[in-house]
C-alpha cells in the first residue's frame, strides 16, 4: 500500500488494551501515539481502522 506522495504504508497492530480506549479519542490518540514512539521509531501512524493501524516510514525524508 502507498500513500498520497507514494511513500510506503505498512500495517500493524496493537493490543485490546489501546483498542479498548477507542470511545475516548483523545486518550485512543495519545496511546497509540507512545506504543509506535517506543516500538517503531522514526514511523508515524496514519489511521486506525479495527484490528489494523496503518503507519509510515518517516525516517531519512525531508522535513
Amino acid at each position: 500500500m502507498n500513500g498520497p506522495m507514494g511513500e510506503r504504508i505498512w500495517t500493524s497492530m496493537i493490543g485490546e488494551r489501546i483498542w479498548a480506549l477507542w470511545d475516548d479519542e483523545e486518550a485512543f490518540k495519545r496511546e497509540v501515539r507512545e506504543y509506535f514512539k517506543r516500538g517503531y521509531p522514526g514511523f508515524s501512524v496514519v489511521r486506525a481502522k479495527y484490528p489494523y493501524i496503518y503507519i509510515q516510514d518517516d525516517r531519512g525524508r525531508q522535513a
